[in-house]
């Protein structure tokens, strides 16, 4: 008995064999506007760590003169309240008495906010660039589903996390263990010090261990984007199928095809200006053409037209020909016969022959 199969099931990663194919650049850009891009939260948190600590590193004399402030602030106020208590406390007083404070407190937050969202907005921008997309906000219901949840959590991914963030906090808990450990003998003897200095001590403490645990937490960062970056790259990867199948569909597109071929018009203009220096005359109208004509009597059987242009291309034409110290040569008539008459690397008619020889001839004998 002879059995019908599908060889595709032997296949891997779906139709099309396996993905062995870098991703095109339309897959990347389809990846983009959903927002599926290789980024590291761990390396912003770890940027934004570095920069709490030496922010309350440089404001640390700002910010203990604001809490000084405050408590001075309400240890002076309590004598007002005590009086009022025993008349009737007044709402307003109450309410005024709790927005200074916290106007107080939001200027101590201040630095850190500006700080913290520059660096923020900064990292992310560095990571993956500027590109606003609103389809990640967009509700999914296939994540509502229980069956896809269970899936996600025993996936490959998932135990990733879960071992990076058992050894992240291992290697964070020792450095801030070995950190405090290095300044026991200064906390030991912290209440023989006036508090002023004991406060200062404390908050050396904090902000070394702080800066300490940042830089270790920018290592797991970087070693998390790497990973991330490969990660994606995998992801992306597209099988020979794919790619074919992606070249079909994009090919007959009205916009890629004007795209493509505005790219091979700049190409091929790129490599026009290019050959204007090694032209013999530049022939002009003056204002609106440009023509330049090259002649090799060992290779050529006529003059050659290796560039021309109309306005804005014929004023550069003639500009790169004036930096080359090349001839512009006035002839509307010829300009014109030229321009619209002789395609770019061809050679000129025979009824032109004359016309070009004699500008060709004054040039030689001016030269020579």
């Amino acid at each position: 008995m002879i059995l019908a199969y599908d060889l595709q099931w032997f296949a891997q990663d779906g139709e099309g064999g396996e993905k062995t194919e870098p991703a095109t650049d339309k897959k990347l850009k389809d990846a983009r506007e959903e927002g599926k891009v290789a980024k590291s939260k761990e390396l912003t948190a770890a940027f934004d760590l570095i920069v709490l600590f030496l922010v309350l590193k440089i404001f640390i004399s700002y910010v203990g003169g604001k809490l000084l402030g405050i408590f001075s602030y309400i240890y002076d106020r309590m004598p007002d309240f005590l009086a009022e208590t025993q008349k009737s406390i007044s709402s307003i007083s109450v309410r005024n008495f709790i927005n200074d404070i916290l106007i107080q407190f939001l200027l101590i937050v201040l630095p850190f906010f500006v700080f913290g969202v520059a660096i923020t907005l900064l990292i992310s921008i560095i990571q993956v660039g500027w590109k606003i997309s609103t389809k990640p906000m967009a509700p999914k219901f296939d994540k509502f589903n229980p069956i896809n949840g269970f899936k996600r959590m025993f996936s490959k991914d998932s135990f990733f996390e879960l071992v990076k963030s058992i050894l992240k906090i291992g290697v964070i808990a020792y450095v801030a263990y070995t950190s405090i450990k290095s300044h026991e003998n200064d906390i030991f003897i912290m209440y023989e010090l006036p508090l002023k200095q004991a406060v200062a001590l404390i908050g050396d403490i904090i902000i070394n261990t702080g800066l300490k645990i940042s830089i270790v937490y920018l290592i797991v960062g970087v070693v998390d984007f790497a990973y991330n970056k490969h990660k994606f790259n995998e992801d992306m990867k597209m099988t020979k199928q794919e790619v074919k199948d992606e070249f079909k569909n994009t090919e007959g597109d009205p916009q890629i095809k004007g795209q493509q071929k505005r790219r091979m018009q700049e190409a091929s203009q790129r490599r026009m200006m290019q050959d204007v220096p090694k032209a013999d005359v530049v022939i002009t109208n003056p204002t609106h053409f440009a023509v330049a004509i090259k002649y090799d009597s060992d290779t050529d059987q006529a003059p050659v037209v290796i560039a021309k242009g109309q306005d804005y291309v014929a004023f550069k034409i003639k500009e790169i020909a004036k930096e080359n110290n090349i001839s512009i040569v006035e002839n509307k008539p010829l300009a014109r016969m030229l321009f619209h008459n002789v395609d770019l690397g061809s050679e000129i008619p025979p009824e032109l022959y004359q016309s070009v020889a004699e500008i060709l001839a004054v040039l030689y004998k001016e030269n020579h």
